[in-house]
């Protein structure tokens, strides 16, 4: 990559790095994992989507700094707990609406990084986009199906 695309990637970061200190981002991945396995079904979504989003940053950390190995691990992550929050929120007919357009940001996110990696590097990155779109598709098939 080049310094340009480095530089603001790093803004991006610290940005993002400072949004999520001050909403309170003080529990670790791993307890919000275990907190998110034991909820009820209607919290579960929501937090299903914040360990989506802490792994999403992290992602974006990991290719920053060029460490594509770790970086990958925690695109599996972000993919899977964005389908988690999906299959949450449609089995509890809940914060539908709110998943779909995180998924979405998620998304644009990942797709906004991914233009920034090699062409080496961007397979794994596609195959979360596609994940997290398969997501928003059953989010809005949800929303907008006749029962």
């Amino acid at each position: 990559m080049n310094l340009a695309v480095k530089s603001a990637m790093l803004v991006v970061l610290a940005a993002t790095w400072c949004l999520g200190s001050a909403a309170g981002g003080d529990q670790s991945v791993t307890d919000l994992k275990a907190k998110a396995e034991s909820a009820k079904v209607a919290d579960q979504p929501k937090l299903f989507l914040e360990i989506a989003r802490r792994q999403l940053e992290a992602t974006e950390k990991a290719y920053a700094a060029g460490d594509t190995q770790q970086a990958e691990a925690l695109l599996k992550d972000v993919s899977t707990f964005a389908e988690k929050a999906g299959g949450a929120a449609t089995k509890s007919g809940k914060q539908l609406k709110h998943i779909e357009i995180e998924v979405r940001k998620m998304s644009r996110r990942l797709s906004d990084t991914e233009r920034a990696l090699t062409v080496e590097e961007r397979p794994p990155v596609q195959d979360a986009i596609d994940k997290l779109e398969h997501v928003r598709t059953e989010m809005l098939t949800a929303m907008f199906s006749k029962n």
